[in-house]
């Protein structure tokens, strides 16, 4: 048997949001937000405060105790970031799985894109000019768990890091009350300033250098290199707004299934994602939902029927997305049990406020003694933003696009003490580093592509991302808008 959580419903009468505020200056504090209350976006999860934080870069991993805001070393290891994850995990009695809640407390955090060169032997000619971690989670004791389909909330502690059983129970209960008193608080955020002055945008492709590396890119499909990749250009933005504002704004114009806000200190992460990288579930199960395939919506009623119908019967992009569920079916294949592995068809077109998009949903069952860090190890990071072959790929991304993509096209979300977990893939999301706003926008590209088109494909996925920045422009010439 292991630990059983302590959950206690509260009957609050707040928002999503209005609880949120009431922590959002709390060391750590996290939002895990559906935005949606059906399917795959009924729950959102929030906490601050974690009892330690484990950290990464290059291949050197921290795990730090936390005193509120101040962080003590406990351990630096050099070995593989994943397996030194997964050993702080094991560490710790195993938490029993709630059924009604999905996570009951744990690791919440990012993984970068860059995480990769640290599983596959890769170039180095990207600049690292954010130098973000390669991974950062807090590990999390008491959570608040909103229930958006049924109304209900729930604080959920798990007494950790508490090891002896009745030490466990008596944290549990402090940390729980400690966390409803929070929440029962008003809200102690001052409002942040408008922004009034013009702003700037700076991108580090303009249209024609653009089109030029999607030439490039198909050069080497046509050559025998790769199948498909993935391209995108870096926007970076001042803005005086808030990352909470920000991360408000934009669920307000573009609500998204694995939203999130992290406000991790030097780094906040303004998340709209529309696309789960990794879900696993009791007994094993595990789910990846890849996306490719874009479409703009439309104001027009007929306009954006049409822009669904060319969606649903594009060739193009059916093929790519079949290449990126054969590549997570291989993926999965190195960890899951032979003959659980399938491809549910046919594939589907998810609506969103500002795009259509094609997804698919490939599933399989782990081998019994993997986890979730085993799971990582064999398909991080997703194909849907690197390509096939994926290392071939990702050589490829190196030599085009001239920054490191850092936390974009990496993962975001939670893995419970109790073995679950659900990761987002890190797209349609704003970082806040040194004072400035960075985002990027990409898409696959394929022998068939159309290099004007996939320019402004890029350019149809930043829309909701430039809105919610305030900003009112053109985007469509570049490299510099105003």
């Amino acid at each position: 048997m292991g630990r059983t959580a302590l959950i206690k419903e509260i009957f609050l009468d707040k928002s999503i949001e209005e609880f949120y505020q009431c922590i959002v200056e709390l060391p750590y504090c996290f939002l895990l937000d559906s935005g949606l209350a059906t399917g795959g976006g009924r729950y959102s999860f929030m906490g601050a405060d974690p009892f330690a934080v484990i950290h990464s870069k290059a291949g050197k991993t921290t795990l730090a105790q936390s005193f509120g805001s101040r962080l003590v070393n406990i351990s630096v290891q050099q070995d593989n970031p994943l397996d030194v994850m997964a050993d702080i995990f094991n560490s710790f009695p195993p938490l029993e799985v709630e059924e009604k809640i999905p996570f009951s407390g744990g690791g919440v955090g990012f993984f970068s894109y860059d995480l990769g060169r640290q599983l596959e032997r890769m170039p180095e000619l990207a600049a690292d000019d954010l130098n973000t971690p390669d991974l950062i989670f807090g590990l999390f004791d008491v959570i608040l768990v909103v229930d958006q389909l049924e109304n209900r909330k729930y604080i959920v502690s798990t007494g950790y890091p508490e090891k002896l059983e009745k030490n466990a129970t008596n944290r549990a209960m402090l940390r729980s009350e400690w966390l409803q008193g929070q929440l029962a608080k008003s809200p102690g955020l001052k409002k942040s300033r408008g922004n009034n002055s013009p702003v700037k945008v700076q991108a580090n492709f303009n249209r024609q250098s653009y089109i030029k590396n999607v030439g490039q890119a198909i050069e080497h499909i046509l050559s025998g290199d790769i199948f498909q990749v993935n391209l995108s250009q870096r926007f970076t933005m001042e803005s005086e707004i808030s990352g909470w504002q920000l991360y408000k704004d934009l669920k307000r114009i573009s609500p998204a299934p694995f939203a999130a806000y992290l406000n991790f200190g030097d780094i906040e992460v303004i998340s709209s994602s529309p696309e789960r990288f990794l879900r696993v579930e009791q007994y094993g199960g595990v789910e990846t939902c890849p996306i490719k395939g874009t479409r703009p919506r439309a104001s027009n009623p007929a306009e954006d029927l049409s822009n669904y119908k060319q969606l649903l019967e594009s060739q193009k992009d059916r093929a790519e997305l079949t290449m990126i569920v054969d590549l997570a079916r291989s993926d999965l294949g190195r960890v899951c049990r032979p003959g659980t592995i399938r491809a549910e068809l046919p594939y589907c077109i998810e609506p969103f406020p500002t795009v259509f998009h094609l997804v698919a949903t490939v599933k399989g069952s782990l081998i019994p003694g993997k986890n979730i860090f085993d799971l990582l190890k064999a398909s991080f990071p997703g194909g849907s933003i690197t390509g096939a072959p994926k290392i071939k790929a990702m050589e490829i991304i190196e030599c085009l696009e001239p920054v490191r993509r850092g936390i974009y096209t990496g993962s975001l979300g939670y893995i419970g003490f109790d073995g679950r977990a659900d990761l987002n893939i890190v797209i349609r999301t704003i970082i806040k580093v040194g004072g400035k706003y960075y985002f990027q926008v990409g898409g696959g590209i394929t022998a068939k592509s159309n290099p004007e088109d996939e320019y402004n494909e890029t350019l149809d996925k930043a829309r909701a991302l430039l809105r919610a920045l305030k900003f009112e422009g053109s985007i469509y010439d570049g490299p510099y808008v105003y």
